[in-house]
């Protein structure tokens, strides 16, 4: 097993906080989210200022590492469910208090710009969990029992289903087999964190990737930074989920083109076509957590629990 701190499962009845660290949200948002939150049997607990906003960002930089702070030091809260993503989360992260977390761990859910909050998490030594936002308007099924089975079961999840509306098995870009602890994110945020504290600690690692509204060239820049950073030639295997909203333009490289030719010839296993990112069916993968990319089937496996 990994040496990470599991934070404790979810059960019927947790306190989880909805803490907005990241951009505003959107009317009815707030609302949205305490529903979803207690349809899963949980105790909602919103911040103080999670309905601020403060031009780009859900309240001032104050405001929201207070919120995020108050639930970190709250020995009741269970969980820390982040509202969305946006821009903003990168700005907080020295204001956070992550002592408290390694103390007493809890789980911390979100993905996008919220991949900040998961590398700093790994940097505590605590497993976070990339997953869906409760404020989205959608939350089908397949979501909802990928994030429960994850957050509630203290057993490995073993392979993932895929989604039953998307492609029927990832596509290979580069077979093979590899194992590692599961670290990643939106392709962004990894990138932008090189050279601080918080950056990716890749070795051996299965990365996983997801972006959204990038264009082609964008997304060529964003892996080219990973590649000579060392990150690419650091890890084990490569596992592409969505890479949406990325604009077509005529005689320009579309984005899987862009990821097929900067990772088809890494020389490590790579697959694409998993379910996580800016979609709707929606994986819940914990960071830090043993897996095995199998880039041949095109499957992804956990192989331990992520929750204690």
């Amino acid at each position: 097993m990994t040496t990470m701190i599991r934070p404790p499962a979810l059960r019927p009845g947790t306190r989880v906080a909805l803490v907005a660290a990241a951009g505003p949200m959107p009317e009815g948002g707030v609302d949205r989210a305490i529903d979803r939150v207690e349809s899963l049997g949980w105790e909602a607990v919103p911040g103080d200022y999670c309905r601020c906003r403060h031009g780009y960002l859900a309240g001032t930089d104050v405001e929201r590492a207070a919120d995020f702070n108050r639930a970190l030091r709250d020995p009741s809260i269970g969980a820390v469910w982040f509202l969305r993503g946006g821009y903003g989360t990168m700005r907080i992260l020295d204001e956070i208090d992550w002592r408290a977390l390694a103390e007493n761990p809890k789980a911390l859910i979100g993905f996008s710009d919220n991949t900040a909050v998961h590398l700093a998490a790994q940097r505590a030594g605590v497993v976070g969990f990339h997953g869906p936002h409760p404020h989205a308007p959608e939350f089908p099924r397949f979501a909802r029992d990928e994030l429960l089975r994850v957050l509630t079961v203290a057993e490995p999840a073993g392979v993932l289903p895929l989604a039953p509306d998307g492609p029927p098995r990832a596509e290979t870009l580069a077979g093979g087999v590899a194992e590692g602890p599961l670290l990643g994110g939106n392709l962004s945020l990894l990138s932008a964190t090189l050279g601080t504290p918080y950056a990716i600690r890749p070795e051996g690692a299965i990365l996983f990737l997801e972006e959204v509204g990038e264009h082609p060239y964008r997304l060529d820049r964003l892996l080219s930074h990973l590649k000579l950073a060392g990150v690419l030639s650091a890890v084990a295997g490569i596992a592409v989920g969505g890479i949406t909203e990325t604009p077509v333009i005529e005689g320009i490289p579309s984005g899987m083109e862009v990821i097929r030719d900067r990772l088809g010839d890494l020389g490590i296993p790579v697959a694409t076509g998993f379910p996580f990112g800016h979609i709707d069916d929606n994986w819940t993968l914990p960071m830090g957590v043993r897996a095995r990319l199998d880039a041949d089937a095109g499957t992804l496996a956990l192989l331990e629990p992520a929750v204690a």
